[in-house]
């Protein structure tokens, strides 16, 4: 929209550099280009801006496929006004000369012109083409038509319109079929996961089976190598009962030669040592033959005297000294004959 400004009954417009103005006066083209800057008087002056930067429009309609299927077309046609002369003779493009502002709707005329060229083409294409054969090829189909079709529209040029390009966004079916045509696809895609679900559960179940054998091969292999330790254990018992044996016999037999010898030796010495005593004895009773019996009484009675308690204080009678002394004198005077 272009700027103006008052001055004193006068009126001063700015435009963008994207905006063709077109001035007249009386009847007169006065001023006309882009991102022009002047003078005028509201009262006389007639002005025209028509926009010359390339625009989207955005296009969303409804078609009908050979199969009798609607399908949905999002297209966004790009174009621009290349002979904006031509556009404001053909199109309402003035302009308030107090505010600026259009006083029509230019381009919602545009639009509506484009919009229903556009549409005309693609329902003619889709109305000869099935709803499968239109979800796969349908788009590039509809965009070369949609093209050729506003490109020999021998409207748009006369309007100054430029077609810069087609470009068709998405063609999708009603809901409830677009889920329909889902389905076979989901389920394929469900049984490949089903299918890969089960190989790794069969390559798990494999595994498990591999470990199991493995640990099972463990087990045996452990029982063999302890049957084979208990055997070990059992010949090394066995042979270490065997030399304990051995060598008990050789302690016995080494005990009892030693106990015979000792014996032998024990005898030989009581022997010897009763000989010994014998030959004392009788050496002993060989000497008392030889001494008178008076001596051996004496001798007796020492022998006996050594063995009788200690006798510290004796007290005799005169009767027994008497006596005793008697007896001595007897034993003298027979000593003496």
């Amino acid at each position: 929209m272009a700027d103006i400004t008052r001055r004193a009954g006068w009126r001063h417009l700015r435009s963008a550099p994207t905006s063709h103005i077109r001035h007249q006066s009386r009847g007169r083209l006065v001023h006309e280009g882009e991102g022009l800057s002047f003078w005028f008087r509201p009262l006389t002056a007639a002005l025209s801006e028509v926009p010359v930067d390339d625009r989207e429009l955005a296009m969303a309609f409804h078609a009908r496929t050979a199969d009798f299927q609607d399908v949905s077309v999002q297209s966004t046609v790009t174009y621009r006004i290349g002979d904006p002369a031509a556009a404001a003779t053909r199109l309402d493009f003035s302009v308030d000369p107090d505010t600026g502002a259009w006083r029509g709707t230019p381009l919602e005329q545009i639009a509506t012109l484009l919009t229903g060229t556009a549409q005309q083409h693609a329902l003619d294409v889709l109305a000869r083409t099935a709803l499968a054969e239109a979800l796969v090829d349908g788009v590039a189909a509809v965009r070369d038509r949609v093209a050729a079709g506003l490109a020999a529209e021998p409207r748009l040029p006369a309007t100054g319109i430029e077609i810069v390009s087609v470009r068709v966004v998405a063609l999708r079916p009603e809901p409830e079929v677009e889920r329909a045509l889902r389905t076979p696809a989901r389920e394929q895609i469900q049984q490949e996961a089903d299918r890969a679900t089960y190989e790794r559960r069969a390559v798990a179940v494999e595994r498990e089976r591999a470990i199991a054998e493995n640990e099972l091969s463990n087990r045996i292999e452990l029982a063999r190598q302890e049957e084979r330790l208990v055997e070990q254990h059992g010949t090394n018992a066995r042979r270490e009962a065997e030399e304990n044996a051995a060598a008990d016999a050789v302690r016995a037999e080494a005990e009892a030669v030693r106990k015979v010898r000792l014996a032998r030796a024990e005898a030989e010495a009581a022997r010897e040592v009763g000989a010994a005593r014998a030959a004392a004895q009788s050496a002993w009773l060989a000497a008392h033959t030889e001494v008178p019996p008076t001596t051996l009484r004496a001798l007796a009675v020492s022998r006996a005297a050594e063995n009788l308690p200690r006798i510290e204080h004796l007290t005799l009678s005169p009767d027994v000294l008497t006596g005793l002394l008697a007896r001595l004198g007897e034993g003298g005077a027979g000593a003496g004959s």
